[in-house]
């Protein structure tokens, strides 16, 4: 049986001109899982991301982490081959694993608001701008989810939703053509919208599912899957122990 890890990436930066890239914070939250895996012996056999570079950097910052710990001998005088070669970025990319346009989906979804200086100004003039940036968001990802503009936006939610579990079905193939072990595990470092849409799919649930789950995913929590011959389970859902030690700052959702 195969064990497949979904880590959503370290905490992004959220509100400013790039959001695809670590804040301090999340590569923090990323070394600390990488640590943790190691300190309890997690065996992690591969190791895979989508394009973005958050998602890139969390496996770099995780692998800082966890590699020093691990043991690189595999007990019979053989060296172990790492789980991913950063010097091989075809090796373990698949960009299938890529979040959604959120540019995309904010900028269709704001009613009154043509253009980015206009949705600036809307959350300057607020009194808490973070929360209202928080609320437009979330009325942003109401009308994607809803299935009545779907033609509107670069990617709709069933395409998008499509392209998740077309993700799953990559890491599979890439899974079966590697000598791994029967009992291997395989780490993901993806997004929350891919993690709750391949979730929800499993749980025979639709795309208001999947925006719940999607908000309730914490950055760097992991959520775990099991193959075994053709049947897919989930066996856990964002899990994340590995930030309790250093206490509540340390869980973030966005």
């Amino acid at each position: 049986m195969t064990t497949i890890l979904l880590a959503r990436h370290g905490q992004a930066s959220f509100g400013q001109e790039n959001y695809d890239q670590l804040s301090e914070l999340g590569s923090i939250q990323a070394k600390m899982l990488g640590q943790h895996y190691a300190a309890t012996q997690r065996r992690i056999d591969a190791i895979f991301t989508g394009n973005l570079v958050r998602q890139q950097d969390s496996a770099r910052h995780f692998w800082e982490g966890y590699q020093p710990f691990v043991c690189t001998n595999n007990g019979d005088g053989k060296p172990t081959m790492p789980a991913i070669d950063f010097d091989q970025p075809n090796s373990y990319i698949v960009p299938q694993f890529d979040e959604f346009n959120h540019k995309d989906v904010f900028m269709k979804s704001t009613d009154g608001l043509s253009n980015r200086a206009d949705i600036s100004a809307e959350i300057a003039k607020a009194e808490s701008p973070a929360t209202r940036l928080a609320e437009l968001f979330d009325q942003a990802m109401q009308r994607w989810h809803g299935g009545n503009n779907d033609q509107d936006y670069v990617e709709s939610w069933p395409q998008f939703n499509e392209r998740a579990q077309q993700a799953l079905e990559q890491v599979r193939a890439k899974i079966a053509n590697m000598s791994l072990d029967q009992d291997s595990t395989v780490l993901v470092f993806t997004s929350g919208g891919v993690i709750a849409a391949i979730t929800a799919q499993l749980l025979r649930q639709g795309s208001q599912t999947a925006y719940q789950l999607n908000k309730s995913l914490v950055n760097t929590g992991v959520t775990s899957i099991t193959l075994k011959k053709q049947s897919t389970r989930l066996l856990s859902l964002n899990e994340y122990s590995h930030l309790f030690s250093e206490g509540k700052p340390f869980v973030t959702w966005r």
